[in-house]
């Protein structure tokens, strides 16, 4: 894999979990009557192909609690 791309997957990632954990902290704490929040992490595909769709699917999902302790 070309350093560019392991770069940018990086970066996205990143960008990602520093928006994330902002959002599921801001939103604790305006509920604060919630023990735990479960949450769903997707990630897809959603490039457009214009020979179609790749052969195999980018799919991916994590699912966790968090707990408020």
């Amino acid at each position: 894999m070309e350093d560019n791309s392991r770069k940018s997957i990086r970066r996205l990632l990143k960008t990602f979990g520093i928006r994330a954990d902002e959002v599921m902290v801001a939103y604790l704490a305006r509920h604060p009557e919630l023990e735990s929040l479960q949450v769903r992490i997707t990630l897809e595909n959603l490039s457009t192909y214009e020979n179609g769709k790749p052969a195999e699917a980018l799919h991916l999902v994590v699912e966790d609690t968090i707990e408020r302790s």
